[in-house]
């Protein structure tokens, strides 16, 4: 697997080896020797998945602390425009955002730190998402920020959203909870 970090500190892009034959493919999506090595948290404690249609819009989301959360995520069926935003105070690229194209035929994932929003585009006919995170959902901590607050060039500029990810504040009315404390988090 290589793992590649992004200029936002703590976020990498992971690319599996795939071996594919007559049969289909087969992916590793997790090592844990190679993480502890690149220093990312993997105390999962609750692993999800989501089904979306073309044209669904879901994010820019996170928990709040002190129930905030690292996620790993990939594309298991399908493609997404992906997405994180770097919300920790006093991160050199604090307000950035970084995207990428996850789909089931390359694999690719991407590690996501504490004090990142996340969200993704649904590109394909539909997409199914996995998200491994290390804490347990708490509905009182789940937040977001208003997913068009940011710049990001999405795909359509009129997706499917939800009611609840349209009531979001927008990134500058947002006043962050979370810190960057340097190296990996």
């Amino acid at each position: 697997m290589i793992v590649k970090e992004t200029f936002i500190p703590g976020c990498f892009e992971l690319r599996p080896i795939i071996l594919k034959d007559s049969r289909g493919r087969f992916v590793k999506t997790f090592d844990e020797n190679l993480f502890a090595e690149k220093g990312l948290e993997t105390n999962y404690k609750e692993e999800y998945y989501s089904v979306s249609k073309r044209g669904v819009l879901r994010g820019l989301h996170f928990q709040l602390p002190p129930k905030d959360l690292a996620k790993l995520v990939y594309c298991v069926s399908g493609e997404v425009f992906d997405v994180v935003v770097d919300l920790r105070v006093n991160s050199p690229t604090y307000g950035s955002f970084k995207s990428f194209i996850l789909n089931a035929d390359q694999g690719c994932m991407v590690y996501i730190p504490r004090g990142l929003a996340h969200g993704f585009y649904t590109i394909s006919q539909e997409a199914v998402m996995l998200y491994r995170v290390t804490a347990l959902y708490s509905p009182e901590h789940d937040a977001g920020i208003l997913w068009n607050s940011v710049n990001i060039p999405w795909p359509d500029d009129n997706p499917m959203t939800s009611e609840r990810d349209n009531e979001f504040v927008p990134l500058s009315e947002f006043s962050s909870p979370f810190l960057f404390k340097g190296d990996h988090q």
